[in-house]
């Protein structure tokens, strides 16, 4: 199988028919002759994307092929790089994930996986003609699923524009109306001033012209008192009476006009609409729905009827003690048992399927993928479970607060309850923040964090009060769900609509909030008898919320509504 040689290639436009055609032209839909090919990469190569393939830091090292060498070779022998570990080849596999990995993969994570073999030794009748032509058929499939995707995503991008417009006009329309009615005030304030003080200046006009006239009768009376002594008694008495009338009138004014003082314009504002509009805290609120979202509307969940559950196995030796419920993708459920250090699997008709012994009690768990769960155990362990057509523990690491209820997988991250905060850490147990006191430094939480659940971008988290805090993924509280009617609340649930369901350990009651923060009331009261609640969980198939007593109980509660 030559690798040397001068390599040739022929073109001869769009139209040209080769038997073997480039794989990366074709791509890009340019027919070129193949004259290489590329074991790596699995592809053939016309003349210049074979030189580019050997300058090319990545593939100078790729082996290339004669192309004739590769048509008529019965087997082409490539290797394909692991996908964590880029420098090593995949060469194992792993029966429990049903995935191959390189070396490293195994030895890290998948020490304690089942059916580990070197895939040279695996039977070379794995692969069937069948299983790859069904292989072929998905892979279109899913292509041209993807593809259509993407145009649609294409798509929502012009449309969010549209839309992005829309909201602007919108906001201007706001911003125009508010304006034009400020002006309006504006208006109306001018004109009030304008005729007011018209009216206070015609009422002062005329004082004046009263107080000159006032003036003049004075002036008079005062020349004509200069030439009394000269006139006869009779006259003398008539003007005496008129110069003091005149004085009395005057005085009388001057007094009245020094009682009123001097007219002032003031203008009073109207604090109200300052203090509306400096409190408001925006126009209004700008949020992105998915389809799907629009389509849920908040159901009023009433409880319709009640189920009690047996759960104790044969191999149980203690008396059963919930201590979590865990609702797995496919919607079945898992409960752990804390007295029988065991997790419990129930199937679609609530019974139990299986179950898996543990080292120490476990105090909470929660899925973290389709085919996994984490349970955080007593021991300040979280192991990690493969949920498949059988359980068994696949690995584990070292965390705080395991005897502390309270775990959570939110956007690649396990949060868990501490004795007095959430700790947020890696998969692999590297302790990343803790959530404690908020921006101020004060306490996030009434009393300790308890069960937790993940609704939408934020994990919601008991407090063992009077209600949970909604925590955003930077650890910030966006709101908090509380209500008098709660004690020692411990359980928490989100059902699909964004109903939160809250139980009260103190209280034996269950009360609901919907998505936006709002109290509805009390599905569960006391009067029904169901004492202790405290872990819950909504299956959204069956609409019913299953529920566990803080007490040694071999029961479970299924109530539908």
């Amino acid at each position: 199988m030559a690798e040397g040689g001068d390599l040739t290639s022929i073109q001869d436009g769009s139209d040209a028919d080769f038997e073997l055609v480039c794989t990366p032209c074709e791509e890009d839909y340019i027919r070129e002759e193949a004259v290489k090919f590329c074991v790596e990469c699995n592809q053939y190569l016309c003349t210049t994307c074979a030189r580019c393939h050997r300058r090319i830091a990545a593939s100078k090292s790729h082996k290339l092929l004669d192309r004739e060498d590769a048509k008529n070779a019965s087997v082409v022998v490539m290797t394909t790089k692991c996908l964590y570990h880029p420098d090593r080849d995949i060469e194992m596999f792993c029966g429990t994930h049903d995935m191959v990995f390189c070396t490293k993969c195994i030895a890290t994570e998948h020490r304690a996986c089942e059916n580990v073999n070197n895939i040279d030794e695996m039977p070379t009748s794995l692969v069937q003609q069948n299983d790859i032509q069904l292989l072929q058929f998905e892979t279109k499939d899913v292509h041209d699923k993807l593809v259509a995707a993407n145009k649609k995503k294409q798509k929502n991008v012009a449309s969010l524009e549209v839309q992005r417009k829309g909201i602007l006009n919108n906001i201007q329309d706001i911003e125009n109306t508010l304006t034009e009615y400020i002006r309006k005030l504006k208006r109306e304030a001018v004109e009030s001033l304008n005729k007011t003080c018209s009216e206070v200046n015609g009422k002062l006009e005329s004082e004046i012209n009263l107080m000159a006239n006032t003036i003049t009768e004075v002036d008079k009376s005062r020349s004509i008192l200069q030439t009394v002594n000269r006139m006869n008694a009779r006259q003398q008495f008539v003007q005496i009476k008129l110069t003091e009338r005149t004085v009395k009138d005057a005085k009388k004014l001057l007094e009245e006009s020094e009682s009123e003082g001097t007219r002032i314009a003031r203008f009073t504002e109207n604090a109200d609409l300052r203090s509306i509009l400096t409190t408001v805290a925006d126009l209004g609120r700008v949020e992105t729905l998915s389809e799907n979202q629009k389509q849920i509307t908040t159901r009023q969940h009433n409880i319709k009827a009640k189920k009690v559950l047996y759960i104790r196995m044969r191999n149980d030796s203690q008396m059963c003690y919930i201590t979590d419920l865990c609702l797995l993708q496919n919607g079945t459920v898992v409960l752990a048992d804390y007295n029988n250090k065991k997790i419990k699997r129930l199937d679609t008709n609530f019974s139990i399927k299986d179950d898996c012994p543990l080292t120490y009690g476990p105090t909470a768990i929660c899925c973290t993928a389709k085919d996994e769960i984490a349970v955080k155990l007593s021991n300040n362990t979280v192991q990690f479970i493969s949920i498949g057509q059988t359980l068994s523990v696949l690995r584990d690491i070292s965390v705080e607060g395991g005897n502390c209820w309270g775990i959570a997988y939110f956007a690649g991250e396990l949060w868990l309850s501490n004795s007095s905060s959430v700790n947020v850490c890696s998969t692999s147990g590297t302790l990343l923040k803790s959530i404690n006191n908020n921006v101020n430094g004060q306490r996030i939480f009434k009393s300790y964090p308890e069960h937790m659940a993940v609704s939408g971008e934020t994990v919601i988290v008991t407090d063992s009060s009077d209600g949970a805090v909604c925590l955003g993924r930077d650890g910030i509280v966006r709101r908090e769900l509380r209500d008098g009617r709660l004690r020692n609340c411990y359980g928490v649930s989100v059902s699909a609509d964004g109903t939160v369901f809250l139980s009260g350990h103190s209280t034996h009651n269950i009360v609901m909030f919907s998505g936006d923060g709002k109290c509805q009331g009390e599905l569960l009261t006391k009067e029904m008898g169901l004492t202790y609640v405290s872990p819950l969980c909504y299956v959204n198939k069956r609409n019913c919320l299953i529920l566990a007593r803080n007490i040694d109980d071999d029961s479970i509660y299924i109530i539908e509504v």
